[in-house]
């Protein structure tokens, strides 16, 4: 597959973005400017932007508690989510919900949540809506290597498969479930061989390439948008910091670490964009710049936004209405 040049500067861009966005999130939070807890993203970034590079506008996501690549990846506005993470009123969920818990219907973004495995069953429900309304939409459900262990992922699989589902179950294998490594946690070396169980394709491919996860997940998008079902696709990357901004991550050996270093995705999609002459290196450091200048700017909204009223806490915890379908 012949990916554009616009598609591969648009890829480099949503990369540094949402490496600009995490490097500051994390000084921020260390600065105590932020409340709550943090879970970066930083390594895994061709992951979420390989798959919504194939993606539509009106398709759909759903994400994780290391979630804000994700969301970055399909569109979600700088100023909302860092506004988000300051508990401000201008947050994607007016300040109420914090890092792990990014939303915006509009973008097709169904949110982030902290449980893990919990974007597992949310995506499958988000095809049957998809079914029986007859569009061709997909959704892309992102998980970790840990939530493909909960059950949540084996009852979604099997029923993605009975119904034909469009339904692209995308791992970020970062290698760890929190602080367990993979090998210790699966005897499988590929969570893709699941996908035999349900009878649905299942690819293993390298995470940190992201023209490599846009084909495999493009090929699985189009598949489902044709009526063919659902798709598993192990994407194996790395998680460069550790579990939560401020894990001094001591159950990782140094060579593990330095292994994946020297393979960083935005570092390797920037010097295949030199080496092919998709870009110069001037027009790199102009991407790169952009992407630090939007988040400074994301900062001074955030900082700069109002607080929420004490009494909105009382808001948007219930529908409005009861369990017989009275409006409260």
């Amino acid at each position: 597959m012949a990916v554009p040049a616009n598609k591969r500067l648009w890829m480099y861009q949503r990369m540094v973005t949402i490496r600009a966005f995490e490097e500051k999130a994390i000084e921020l939070f260390k600065a105590a400017e932020l409340p709550g807890f943090l879970h970066s993203q930083i390594g895994q970034e061709a992951v979420p932007v390989g798959a919504c590079a194939a993606l539509r506008d009106d398709d759909y996501v759903t994400s994780t508690h290391r979630g804000h690549g994700d969301v970055i990846a399909k569109g979600a506005r700088l100023d909302r989510m860092m506004a988000e993470l300051y508990a401000k009123e201008t947050g994607y969920c007016r300040g109420k919900g914090g890092s792990m818990h990014i939303a915006d219907f509009s973008l097709g973004i169904m949110g982030a949540n902290g449980i893990v495995g919990g974007s597992i069953p949310i995506a499958t429900g988000i095809g049957v809506s998809i079914q029986m309304r007859r569009t061709d939409q997909v959704a892309v459900c992102f998980f970790g290597d840990g939530g493909s262990n909960e059950g949540s992922f084996h009852e979604s699989l099997n029923m993605a498969s009975t119904w034909n589902l469009p339904v692209i179950y995308v791992c970020q294998n970062n290698q760890y479930a929190e602080s367990t490594p993979k090998r210790t946690h699966q005897k499988i070396a590929d969570i893709a061989v699941r996908a035999t169980a349900y009878d649905m394709p299942g690819v293993t491919v390298d995470g940190n390439d992201v023209v490599a996860v846009y084909e495999v997940v493009q090929a699985a998008v189009d598949r489902a948008r044709a009526g063919g079902g659902p798709s598993l696709i192990d994407a194996k990357t790395y998680r460069r910091l550790g579990h939560y901004v401020g894990d001094a991550a001591v159950y990782r050996p140094k060579e593990e670490l330095e292994y994946w270093e020297a393979r960083d995705p935005i570092e390797t999609c920037r010097r295949h964009l030199l080496e092919t002459g998709l870009s110069t290196s001037t027009e790199a450091r102009a991407i790169e710049d952009a992407a630090r200048a939007a988040v400074e700017d994301a900062v001074v909204h955030a900082r700069q936004a109002p607080s929420p009223a004490p009494d909105e806490a009382l808001e948007d915890v219930y529908s409005g209405w009861d369990w017989q379908g009275q409006r409260l």
